[in-house]
């Protein structure tokens, strides 16, 4: 009997009656024409929101065609989904605009020094945005904030940096969204003043893996995969360097489980980056994934794992596995080297949070104080752990299943080497 695919089984829930009733009144209009996504359009309206002209020239242009045209006749958006695009689209054109005046204005923010960034890799739904959001509490360490990714200029200030006015703006952004979608809030935290995940910082390069994560469009999928990622790590080392200028602290830190198909290149750009691999049983993981994927898909589409999904790879089991096998790869060929690479076990950190952490320290040569163990400790009793996204929706757990067996037999290697309990 062959394994069923996660994707057949899920299905839109708890899509709120003004958004049904919003996209069925829409599909009866020239939404194209009504709420354009057209290049031309969009750049007019970006430089009419800032009065800037100039978007830089990295090569950006050629990425963004392909994209409009990649969401133009794979997305499949419904009208709020329309509606949501061009406004996210025409904010990203915006930041290009800010980031590039911010450079023309200030050339010595290109003399910014990144040294020793932390980040948290891993498969996604395995504990890498409550880690992140734990770790963040240390005050040697520099998170991106959602509301300085959207909104980054003037650069962030450390005297205002908790009462700008702009972690206000960027929290209806978020609002908006969970409006939309109610079970995206209970499923992944999200906020203004969060800690964010790299790709959602990378948007304004208009060459990132996030876009065919937020849209069915594999063929920019491909697009990217067929292609030096420079592009990506450049704008990802501009941006913070921009939002460090006047705020900085001895290290970034940042999480982005998608580096983890990119790992060569991100050492390339920050060769003394810091890594640290959260695991987790990689059969609920996958599951989670599936979940959450749906879920950012319904926002702007009712044709979530439609006939586009054929060419996805993020879901594929091989794809999923050979990423272990590189990492593994890079441990034992000594790229990634003793104290700039960590492993930490979900299981272990969910039981007992402080020693899973200080052993990720000693693994890092990064020092942890009593009283950030202490901040620490109280952020996660303050905490809800149970609200975002723990469980998985389907029940791969029995042993006889297809698809359990099939994905048992392709990961031992990596749950051996690394010591991953089955969940």
């Amino acid at each position: 009997m062959a394994a069923e695919d996660r994707r057949d089984v899920w299905t839109i829930r708890n899509r709120p009656e003004w958004v049904t009733g919003m996209n069925r009144a829409g599909a009866l209009i020239d939404q194209k024409s009504v709420v354009p996504l057209d290049e031309n359009s969009l750049l007019d309206q970006a430089r009419r929101n800032t009065g800037l002209d100039d978007f830089g020239e990295d090569g950006w242009r050629e990425h963004f065609r392909v994209l409009l045209q990649a969401i133009d006749e794979e997305a499949r958006l419904n009208f709020v989904g329309r509606v949501l695009t061009r406004s996210d689209l025409v904010t990203y054109l915006e930041v290009r605009l800010q980031v590039t005046e911010a450079y023309k204005r200030h050339p010595e923010i290109d003399k910014e020094v990144i040294k020793e960034p932390v980040f948290i890799l891993g498969f996604g739904r395995s504990g890498t945005t409550i880690l992140h959001e734990t770790l963040s509490q240390d005050p040697q360490f520099r998170s991106v904030r959602r509301w300085e990714a959207l909104f980054p200029w003037p650069a962030p200030e450390e005297a205002t940096y908790l009462t700008d006015p702009r972690i206000k703006k960027a929290q209806e952004r978020v609002d908006f969204v969970h409006s939309i979608s109610p079970e995206f809030m209970a499923t992944h935290a999200w906020g203004g003043d969060l800690p964010l995940e790299d790709i959602e910082f990378t948007y304004p390069a208009f060459f990132s893996e996030v876009w065919p994560l937020g849209f069915q469009a594999p063929s920019f999928g491909r697009y990217f995969n067929e292609r030096s990622p420079d592009d990506h790590f450049v704008w990802h080392k501009r941006f913070l360097k921009l939002l460090q200028w006047k705020f900085k602290k001895p290290h970034w830190l940042l999480k982005n489980p998608t580096h983890m198909h990119r790992i060569p290149s991100l050492l390339k750009h920050y060769p003394d980056a810091k890594i640290i691999f959260p695991h987790r049983d990689p059969v609920t993981t996958a599951d989670s994934v599936v979940n959450i994927q749906g879920i950012i898909y319904s926002w702007r589409t009712d044709d979530v794992y439609g006939e586009n999904r054929s060419s996805e790879e993020s879901f594929s089991l091989a794809s999923r596995v050979k990423l272990w096998d590189d990492v593994i790869e890079l441990i034992e060929n000594g790229a990634l080297r003793p104290k700039y690479f960590a492993n930490i076990q979900y299981s272990d950190f969910v039981r007992d949070p402080t020693p899973a952490i200080a052993k990720v320290y000693a693994d890092l040569n990064l020092t942890l104080s009593p009283a950030v163990r202490a901040k620490m400790g109280a952020f996660l009793d303050a905490r809800n752990q149970g609200s975002h996204g723990n469980k998985a929706v389907y029940d791969r757990s029995k042993a006889d299943d297809p698809r359990t067996i099939e994905e048992r037999r392709a990961f031992k290697r990596y749950q051996d080497y690394f010591s991953v309990p089955n969940e």
